[in-house]
């Protein structure tokens, strides 16, 4: 019986032991990688880049050829179709042209079946898929026209987030992470769970919540020596830097690229992406809140969270891992139409 124990505790062991193994080569990356220095000397001030992820990247983010173009002279969309709430300020030929691609974008596999009935009149409304696309559509439209502070002058197209799946791959839901033991190990906030939206790490598990719906405060660093000059404490530090890794995953660059390795609180010493970051929280804030959660009652119960609520949008909806979506590549010049 003691050599039976003896042996079970051995392979206990060794099994810890790969699985620390396991876990530090999971977030291990091998040689060789990439350096390039944006700042003085000496500094820190650099970005890191792995080639094969890099590679990976601009494969993924080829662009679709464009539908030819079409005469954009013919009679409005609204006076040929019935029900057209939006694009009916479009000539026949551009609002089908404009519909064939966004079934490219949103659900080749399904094709127009995937928001128009098959057995009820185009005009239909019956499908919460229809009623939610031309809400999309509206979205699309208000990010061009209203917040190139942060999308520029490339803005944004139904692709940006779908990439031919009708459920864009990132979205997110609230989750209070999986069910904690009573007592006082039940009392982490959310932190101590290796959550996978903060890099595995033990920070607060939802970064989103706070800052993607509500409208808490990120900035945590103080602009004085302490001890009088900040006035945020720990758990509220945790949070801003679960929102931090987030962004940096989801646009798969370091710290530096937004801040400045000699102080990070200073704006004016802040490379100009910090500045078009900060115009992002706000607008995935602003789209979550006026655009998706007021969806939630027309999505049916498979397509909500665990709680109740509909997918929401962060940084990684867009980006997947690439500071510039579709490498920077503007598809608006071939779809005019969707700025307002």
């Amino acid at each position: 019986m003691k050599a039976v124990f003896v042996a079970t505790v051995a392979l206990g062991a060794v099994g810890a032991v790969f699985g620390v193994l396991g876990v530090l080569i999971s977030g291990w990356e091998r040689p060789p990688v990439d350096t390039k220095q944006v700042g003085f000397r000496g500094v820190g001030m650099e970005q890191v880049t792995n080639p094969r992820e890099e590679a990976k990247l601009i494969a993924q983010d080829q662009l679709p050829e464009p539908q030819f173009p079409v005469d954009p002279g013919s009679e409005p969309a609204s006076e040929v179709y019935q029900n057209v709430q939006v694009l009916g300020d479009l000539g026949v030929d551009e609002f089908i042209r404009l519909m064939a691609a966004i079934t490219e974008w949103v659900s080749p596999e399904q094709g127009c079946a995937y928001c128009h009935s098959e057995d009820e009149e185009f005009s239909s409304d019956s499908l919460h898929t229809k009623v939610v696309a031309r809400r999309m559509i509206e979205m699309t439209r208000h990010i061009n026209a209203n917040w190139q502070t942060h999308v520029g002058q490339t803005g944004v197209t139904c692709l940006s987030c779908h990439r031919g799946q009708p459920v864009p791959q990132n979205v997110w839901f609230t989750d209070h992470g999986p069910p904690q033991a009573l007592g006082m190990a039940a009392d982490r906030d959310g932190q101590n769970l290796a959550g996978a939206a903060v890099g595995s790490t033990s920070l607060p598990f939802d970064p989103f919540t706070p800052f993607l719906s509500n409208d808490g405060t990120i900035r945590v660093a103080s602009t004085q020596a302490l001890p009088a000059g900040s006035d945020r404490n720990i758990k509220q530090t945790e949070s801003t830097y679960g929102l931090m890794i987030h962004m940096s995953e989801a646009l798969g660059v370091n710290c530096t690229f937004c801040h400045n390795s000699r102080s990070f609180f200073d704006w004016e010493q802040s490379p100009p992406q910090r500045v078009t970051a900060w115009h992002g929280i706000r607008l995935a804030r602003e789209l979550n809140n006026e655009f998706l959660d007021p969806l939630t009652d027309v999505f049916p119960d498979n397509r909500l969270g665990p709680l109740g609520d509909v997918a929401k949008i962060n940084c990684a909806t867009c980006h997947n891992g690439a500071s510039k979506p579709f490498l920077g590549i503007s598809m608006l010049p071939d779809y005019p139409e969707l700025r307002e």
